[in-house]
């Protein structure tokens, strides 16, 4: 089981990207020590500080002939 899922591509992570901030999904059941090491093994560079956020998933409603179908997203985790 890997640690980093993907890497997030937003808008405001690029904005932080120029000041040396990156951000990862993560696994939900890592912790900022996991985090830490996987992404200097991966990347080889020397992280300082992991900020990380818990992330409840969007609730999604699509009607459709036999009516109404709710869900939810699943929930994830963001690293910094």
């Amino acid at each position: 089981m890997s640690i980093l899922k993907s890497p997030l591509v937003t808008e405001k992570v690029s904005s932080l990207n120029e000041k040396g901030k990156y951000g990862f999904i993560v696994d939900v059941a890592a912790n900022k020590v996991e985090i830490k090491n996987a992404v200097e093994k991966m990347y080889g560079v020397n992280v300082e500080q992991v900020n990380t956020l818990r992330m409840m998933g969007k609730l999604k409603v699509r009607s459709t002939k036999a009516g109404t179908l709710s869900g939810r997203k699943p929930n994830f985790k963001k690293a910094i």
